[in-house]
């Protein structure tokens, strides 16, 4: 299995779907595309690890973002207080030429995050920017939680809402007073919690039906809310292929656990097969 290398293979559109692991998407993404499929391994196990070590120069891309760690705040990650939790001091507008805050104008604040329509909305509203650009990227927060079917997504809420309102707040004070300590905490008490498989599977809990989750399981009841969204988003971007001219693939930033190794849902800096293990298909 070789790595991604994103920037370095060949391509005009590339559309990452969010949290999407290689084994769930070989089992159904041929119902509703043609192409050729490998099996390749992220340089991340979360979005701000990904995109951390993936666009260190700059790039002239045109940046759909549905994801709120990919932004054009000019933040960095590092200094993020709501669910980046890591060291990495890169911002996404300091490496890629034209980034596109979908997170914030296509969010649906019933489903808790961005649907599929918003990036392609979004996409469609900016032909212009695509057409100056040298490569474009739609990142698609589908099949990452929450799960569409249930439309109560509340952990990707609150990072949606948090960096809105720290970007809000830098405006309104630009020598950092609205630091607090309360934001200084957080990302160390988040560490802590991640260590703890029950810590994990109770955020995920979150998103879960109740009754599913009593009758199923975590892992089972779980897995078919993920495979139902990556099939929502699947058959999304297959509707927009057919107006992209030029080579397209369709990838992941990284993968999502579910139980194994103890891991639930993806951390930075977690290396096991179910987080890295990414598909690369080359759309025909």
């Amino acid at each position: 299995m070789q790595d991604q290398r994103f920037l370095e293979s060949e391509w005009d559109y590339c559309l990452v779907l969010d949290a999407c692991r290689y084994d769930v998407f070989s089992e159904v993404y041929d119902e509703y595309l043609d192409g050729e499929l490998e099996k390749r391994r992220s340089n991340g196990s979360s979005t701000p690890e990904w995109a951390y070590r993936t666009f260190t120069d700059e790039h002239d891309i045109a940046y759909f973002s549905g994801n709120p760690f990919i932004n054009d705040l000019g933040i960095p990650l590092n200094e993020l207080k709501w669910g980046a939790s890591c060291d990495y001091e890169w911002a996404a507008s300091q490496h890629i030429s034209d980034v596109f805050d979908v997170w914030k104008s296509g969010w649906d604040d019933d489903l808790g995050t961005v649907p599929p329509e918003g990036i392609t909305e979004a996409f469609r509203a900016n032909r212009a920017a695509v057409e100056r650009a040298e490569r474009t990227v739609l990142h698609y927060m589908q099949p990452h939680a929450p799960y569409l079917a249930r439309g109560k997504g509340q952990k990707l809420k609150r990072i949606q809402k948090g960096i809105r309102k720290q970007d809000e707040a830098a405006d309104d004070d630009d020598d950092g007073g609205f630091l607090s300590v309360g934001d200084t905490v957080r990302p160390k008490v988040e560490t802590l919690l991640e260590g703890s498989e029950l810590a994990q599977k109770a955020g995920l809990w979150l998103e879960l039906d109740p009754t599913e989750l009593v009758r199923n399981g975590t892992r089972d009841a779980a897995l078919e809310l993920y495979e139902e969204n990556l099939r929502i988003v699947i058959e999304s971007i297959a509707d927009l292929v057919a107006e992209l001219d030029g080579r397209v693939v369709v990838t992941a930033d990284h993968g999502e656990a579910f139980g194994e190794d103890g891991v639930w849902e993806h951390h930075i800096e977690t290396h096991i097969p179910p987080l890295v293990e990414v598909p690369w298909l080359e759309v025909r």
